[in-house]
C-alpha cells in the first residue's frame, strides 16, 4: 500500500485528506516561514516546498524514507491587490490583526492562493492555485462577534470558509479546497503529471465539504 505523509499540522487538510479517502500519516517540521517573496503565488509554493522538504530530510535523518512513499505539503495565503501590488495576509497575529484583515476583505474581491509540493520517488515537485472570493460587507458588529468566536485564528486571512464565515461570502470563483487550504484539483493534476506511472492519487473529488 502506498504511504502518504502530509507535512502539515493543519487539521482542515488532515480533514481534507480524509474526505478524499486517503490514508496517511503527519509528520511536521519546523521550518522559517519568513520571506521576502512578494508574489503570492511563487511564496505560497515555496513556502510548501520548504516544509515538504523539511519532513523529506527529517525521515531521511531516522531512515524512515521510503523512496515509493508520497510526501504531501502546502501553504496558503490570502491576497489583496493594491495600486502597487499584492498585500498578503498569512494568519493573525491577535485580535487586532483579525479586525484588520476582515476590515480590508468586507465588500471586495480578494484571491487566495494555496501552494503544494509533492515528493515521490527521489523528485520534488510544487505548484500553487487560486481562487477568487467575494465578501459580503460585514459590519463592525459582525467583525467583532466573529473575531470573538475565535474561528480567525489560525487561518490565513483570518477567515474559514467552511465555517461561520461562510455566511460572510458573496461568491468564489476556482477550487474551492483552495480556500479551505489544500488545492486538491491542481495537487491531482501535478501528481499525475509528474508521476505518471503511479495511479491517481484519489479517484473522485467531493465538491466540498
Amino acid at each position: 500500500m502506498r504511504k502518504i505523509i502530509l507535512a502539515s499540522a493543519s487539521p482542515r487538510r488532515r480533514e481534507i485528506l480524509q474526505k478524499l479517502g486517503l490514508d496517511f500519516r503527519v509528520l511536521v517540521a519546523d521550518v522559517d516561514e519568513s520571506s521576502d517573496e512578494r508574489d503570492p503565488g511563487l511564496l505560497c509554493a515555496s513556502l510548501a516546498r520548504r516544509k515538504g522538504e523539511a519532513v523529506l530530510a527529517k525521515l531521511k535523518e531516522t531512515g524512515e524514507l521510503d523512496p515509493e512513499a508520497v510526501i504531501i505539503a502546502s501553504d496558503t495565503v490570502v491576497a489583496v491587490e493594491t495600486g502597487d501590488g499584492w498585500e498578503i495576509f498569512g494568519k493573525p497575529k491577535n485580535e487586532d490583526d483579525a479586525r484588520r484583515m476582515l476590515s480590508i476583505l468586507s465588500g471586495r474581491s480578494h484571491f487566495v492562493y494555496s501552494g503544494v509540493y509533492l515528493w515521490s520517488g527521489g523528485r520534488g515537485v510544487s505548484s500553487f492555485d487560486r481562487t477568487e472570493v467575494v465578501f459580503k460587507v460585514m459590519t463592525e458588529e459582525q467583525i467583532n462577534g466573529y473575531i470573538a468566536s475565535g474561528e480567525p485564528f489560525g487561518k490565513a486571512g483570518s477567515y474559514a470558509i467552511q465555517g461561520l464565515a461562510g455566511a460572510f461570502i458573496e461568491r468564489t470563483c476556482g477550487d474551492y479546497y483552495t480556500v479551505v487550504g489544500l488545492p486538491v484539483n491542481e495537487m491531482c493534476r501535478l501528481y499525475c503529471e509528474s508521476f505518471p506511472e503511479a495511479e491517481p492519487l484519489v479517484e473522485t473529488i467531493p465538491n466540498e465539504f
